[in-house]
């Protein structure tokens, strides 16, 4: 078997058409396979965005009612509502409730927020933690992680007082209960957000403190189990895929990729075919899992996942923030510079690449065959999702400054930027849809 490794970068595109010839015949076969829906236990209506990249995990709106292509700060605005303080998490939207969290720096207090979906209005806030928030750097806030909702309660990570506590509120905006995870060394900031699963909330924790990932009982908030991690900085989302028929929860990044029994934390494979940190929450084709990291090299992967450790293909593409989107069998990215780019998601072939402009944080969202991209200052490009080539349908700009990704669900865009009014910045939370 070939191994890209053994090559010199001369060779690489060969040796990623040798590699995939010399796969075993299953393993060709599994290539094709289609990821599976998750068993996890909840069933919620297509208008809803539970929890981060939404009800598929992959960052695809399931609505059947095409979003708006156009809109700016007098065009297909619905309403528009202040956030106090600040934070880039992204939204989850449970029936007529959005939820999202934010800090006070000047105290070091984190809160969630709770808005009507209906008219933008602020129905409640909860101050979480009244002081401790932690920041590290202007492209981190003490309000990162996006909220998840399993219909009664709503679950919440901040890292305070160096620590990582999840917290879980009711609908009403009533703390319920709040678990330490462990100490909490920050190194870039913290944006990991909490997975559902059945009975569990899963939460990654990886620092230089040495982390964990874990398993908490929604109810009472009690761990289930701790899967204790390695000393290294580390900023993915725990990720739920079912592979081969398995429901696994998967953490890339510490140098190596690691797949985990959701209901018990029982390890079920590792191996190499990540850099050290990554940020990027993976994806599967069914049979394939991507990695994608910035520190210390940039690196995108594809490996199969059934513990064999096999790396597919592997490039030098920095996508390391913005996480990928794929369709019938294509992966699609946004590099942090700022190029839209396309791969065979079996071979890694580069299909096309083209410069948007900006520096990217949000991570795109697929929305029937259009892609939704949003570069740091506020302009946004539509554009469709083709293997052939890069072809733009619409170029809107909304705010000064976004970091956080936004939501697509209904027939709307829910939209969290920044302003400057008065010579002071100020957030928004946007509805951008059509007029009723």
């Amino acid at each position: 078997m070939l191994s890209t490794n053994s090559l010199n970068h001369s060779l690489a595109i060969l040796c990623l058409l040798l590699f995939t010839t010399n796969l075993t015949a299953q393993d060709q076969t599994n290539l094709n396979i289609h990821s599976q829906p998750i068993n996890d236990g909840f069933n919620f209506h297509d208008s809803d965005w539970p929890w981060w990249r939404g009800p598929h995990r992959n960052g695809s709106a399931t609505s059947t009612q095409p979003p708006p292509t156009q809109w700016g700060i007098n065009q297909n605005i619905r309403w528009k509502s202040p956030i106090p303080g600040r934070g880039y998490s992204s939204m989850s939207i449970f029936r007529n409730q959005i939820f999202l969290v934010t800090s006070d720096e000047s105290i070091g207090a984190q809160s969630l927020l709770c808005f009507s979906r209906d008219t933008g209005k602020l129905l409640w806030n909860t101050t979480v933690h009244p002081s401790g928030g932690m920041r590290k750097n202007e492209k981190s806030t003490a309000a990162s992680s996006t909220p998840a909702c399993d219909g009664e309660r709503v679950f919440v990570c901040f890292p305070n007082s160096d620590s990582l506590i999840t917290t879980a509120i009711d609908l009403q905006g009533k703390v319920l209960w709040q678990t330490k995870i462990c100490n909490y060394v920050e190194h870039q900031g913290y944006g990991a957000s909490p997975a559902l699963y059945q009975s569990l909330v899963i939460v990654a924790a990886d620092n230089k403190g040495g982390g964990a990932i874990a398993g908490l009982d929604r109810k009472t908030g009690s761990i289930v189990w701790n899967h204790p991690r390695p000393k290294l900085p580390n900023y993915p989302s725990p990720i739920l895929l079912n592979i081969s028929g398995k429901d696994q929860v998967l953490l890339t990044g510490c140098d190596k990729i690691t797949s985990l029994n959701p209901l018990n934390g029982q390890l079920l494979w590792e191996s190499p075919g990540a850099t050290t940190e990554c940020v990027t929450s993976t994806l599967t084709n069914g049979t394939l899992i991507y990695t994608s990291g910035g520190y210390p090299r940039n690196h995108m992967s594809a490996i199969l996942a059934n513990g064999s450790g096999k790396v597919v293909w592997e490039n030098e593409n920095r996508v390391y923030v913005p996480s990928l989107l794929i369709q019938n069998n294509i992966l699609y990215g946004v590099l942090d510079a700022g190029i839209a780019a396309a791969w065979d998601a079996s071979t890694g072939k580069e299909l096309w690449k083209h410069r948007l402009g900006g520096t990217f944080s949000a991570s795109p969202i697929l929305a029937g065959n259009q892609i939704y991209a949003f570069n740091e200052s506020g302009e946004s490009f539509i554009y469709t999702a083709s293997p052939d080539r890069f072809e733009l349908q619409e170029k809107n700009k909304l705010g000064d400054e976004l970091l956080a990704t936004p939501v697509i669900c209904n027939g709307c865009i829910y939209y969290r930027c920044s302003h400057e009014v008065d010579g002071k910045r100020q957030e928004f939370l946007y509805c951008i849809g059509p007029s009723h």
